[in-house]
């Protein structure tokens, strides 16, 4: 079924279309150039609010000096398949049982079948002052998780003279896991302290004074004067989704097999990337894997089969541990290891770190976002058979 579009007098948009995208990220952007390909002209809606898309990956070597923001940075237009029709807006609900999705601006888009792609949101306001700290260039306080404040970490870490230097990671599910971890090592690689053991609570910046609580018990309370602090801010996902009835858990999550990515309660309803309840590692090569998947067992079931592609939770994170090495970590579901080389990826590489560096962006901007990359399984097959 094509798309097409009724204007109504009160400037309301209806929409139809055979495949309904929400989110222009990483997933979205793969699963819309898939199914261009495989579908009829104008079968594909892309739901997406923002005009920049970004290769977030690549925030940790932003903020430790090595690349500018500008070089993770591309327009959604430029990376969204020319087949696909984009609708610049956001999606406020999601009403599965009669397939339709109303967008912030009031319009209706009818749909057969969706992809939930919408990724994970910061939520600065778990974190009271976080906010106004981050925007204060003398702070102190930054994040890598923010194209906003990437090149702020670096700053900050010029400017740090000593003291404490506090790294922070949330108790909460968060868009690479590894992320918190590499800014730590490479700022360890600029100079020296770290302090990673407990949870951020409040902040006051104008003291220079963090607030922590015991993840073993929360009663107990810990303040620290910091001279740079990096934040891991707490996440979430889209307020529509949470808000949509019937397809998400109580945290939030988008209630999807952790095999097939198919929901558990709507046929025609498939998630990928950091908004589903799949227990894996919330990366981009998670989403490569998934992408795979998601495709074929898609395809299956608007051929009304079954799906039977399964997704193994394979994930991986390039842990940048100085300016010139890193190890690269891939597992399955339960941490278990998949390593593509055949040697020990446990080790510090140089190689593994122009791998982070300029081989997988170049990856992700040519052959991810254009449907031609499902992940390192077919070179495994060839240099490590026996993994």
């Amino acid at each position: 079924m094509n798309f097409f579009q009724i204007r109504y007098d009160l400037k309301v948009y209806v929409t139809r279309c055979k495949l309904l995208v929400v989110g222009g990220g990483s997933g979205g952007c793969t699963i819309a150039a898939k199914f261009t390909k495989r579908l009829k002209k104008d079968s594909v809606i892309v739901l997406e609010p923002s005009s920049k898309h970004y290769y977030q990956p690549l925030f940790t070597l932003v903020g430790a000096g090595v690349k500018p923001v500008s070089s993770t940075c591309r327009s959604e237009k430029s990376v969204l398949p020319a087949a696909a029709k984009w609708i610049q807006d956001s999606a406020q609900c999601i009403d599965a049982e009669n397939c339709r999705v109303t967008t912030a601006n009031g319009d209706v888009i009818n749909y057969e079948y969706i992809v939930i792609a919408v990724g994970l949101n910061n939520d600065y306001s778990k974190v009271p002052g976080l906010s106004e700290a981050l925007k204060d260039e003398n702070s102190g306080v930054s994040t890598i998780f923010d194209a906003a404040y990437c090149e702020k970490t670096w700053r900050d870490m010029q400017r740090f003279k000593g003291g404490n230097a506090i790294f922070t990671y949330p108790n909460s599910p968060l868009k690479c896991p590894g992320a918190p971890q590499k800014i730590a090592y490479l700022a360890d690689s600029y100079f020296t302290k770290v302090n990673y053991k407990t949870v951020l609570k409040q902040l006051d910046h104008t003291k220079r004074e963090a607030v922590f609580y015991c993840t073993q018990d929360t009663s107990k309370e810990l303040t620290m004067p910091y001279g740079m602090l990096h934040v891991a801010p707490p996440m979430c996902t889209p307020d529509f989704l949470r808000n949509s009835p019937g397809i998400v858990d109580a945290a939030g999550f988008l209630t999807v097999d952790k095999f097939t990515l198919q929901h558990e309660k709507y046929n025609n309803m498939y998630g990928i990337g950091d908004c589903t309840n799949t227990p894996n590692s919330k990366t981009a090569a998670a989403i490569a894997k998934q992408s795979y998947v998601l495709e074929h067992n898609l395809m299956q079931t608007m051929k009304k089969d079954q799906p039977t592609e399964q997704y193994n939770g394979y994930g991986a994170c390039p842990l940048v541990t100085s300016y010139n090495t890193c190890i690269i970590a891939e597992f399955l579901y339960d941490g278990v290891p998949r390593e593509t080389f055949p040697i020990n990826q446990a080790r510090e590489s140089i190689m593994a770190y122009y791998m982070k560096r300029d081989l997988f962006p170049f990856l992700y901007w040519h052959f991810m976002l254009k449907g031609n990359y499902n992940g390192p399984e077919f070179v495994r097959r060839i240099i490590n058979p026996f993994a």
